[in-house]
């Protein structure tokens, strides 16, 4: 697992989640890990923006007949 170090908080904000950690029974370790993989999921937004980004890393195939790949594979299977 790893590990996050983040500087420069402000100290009421510390108490807050302190407070909130209290009232929930956790620890503020446990309340901070809970609001940060609560955070974590990507968007649709930010998924679409992914897919961008990796579709611009790859390169363009042009007229590259994708059935035809599916065939011969088939073929090849078939064939061994």
């Amino acid at each position: 697992m790893g590990q996050v170090l983040v500087r420069n908080l402000d100290d009421d904000v510390i108490e807050r989640l302190k407070t909130k950690a209290e009232l929930k029974g956790l620890s503020l370790e446990q309340e901070l890990r809970d609001i940060l993989t609560a955070a974590a999921p990507l968007s649709p937004a930010e998924k679409v923006a992914l897919s961008r980004r990796l579709r611009a890393l790859s390169p363009r195939v042009g007229d590259f007949d994708i059935g035809a790949a599916v065939r011969a594979g088939r073929d090849d299977e078939n064939n061994e």
